[in-house]
């Protein structure tokens, strides 16, 4: 099956904010523009289309399709008391701890990298199980990188840790195409 993830619009935030779980709308103009762009590109044509509740996804999912699935397991990190803060505000000691145990950490006391994967993996199944030979998934940075780890078919923990690792380099709006197996594994 092919899995069509597109990373939500510019969201209305500061540059250098913390706000993994935090429910910011997209920025307007840049969620017409990235709206446009997919439309251009035939997306999501009469694929399923899956997305995170949070409104800087929902608001794009709801213009490309009258019929979305919302999966609160596709919503990004919650970094507890980090979200809404300036990353240079949060103890440099704090940011280390994290650095040094990816997997289990909580920033801020939210959620550790291994329990976003653990609920990322249940919705990557769940769509294999609904979804036809396409579906489309509007989430985030994070969410992409997991996903992306867990369909080249590494083990949760791996996949985990590899996407944690990897660097950010997904644009807002940015479509990335994967090849997973149809079935959950």
């Amino acid at each position: 099956m092919e899995l069509v993830l597109i990373r939500h619009p510019r969201p209305v935030a500061t540059d250098g904010l913390c706000y993994g779980r935090s429910d910011l709308p997209a920025d307007p103009a840049e969620l017409a523009r990235v709206h446009a762009a997919l439309l251009a590109a035939g997306l999501p044509g009469d694929a399923p289309v899956f997305a995170s509740p949070l409104r800087r996804c929902a608001e794009l999912a709801r213009r490309l399709s009258p019929d979305v699935c919302f999966d609160a397991d596709l919503a990004e990190m919650d970094f507890g008391s980090w979200e809404g803060r300036s990353w240079n505000d949060i103890p440099r000691t704090e940011v280390d701890a994290w650095a040094a145990d990816l997997l289990h950490y909580r920033p801020g006391g939210g959620e550790n990298v291994l329990a976003v994967a653990h609920r990322v993996a249940a919705a990557l199944d769940r769509i294999r199980t609904m979804a036809p030979a396409r579906a489309v998934v509007i989430c985030h940075a994070g969410t992409i990188r997991l996903l992306a780890t867990l369909a080249g078919g590494q083990p949760l923990e791996g996949a985990a840790l590899a996407a944690a690792s990897a660097p950010h380099r997904i644009g807002y709006g940015e479509v990335v195409r994967l090849t997973v197996a149809a079935e959950p594994g």
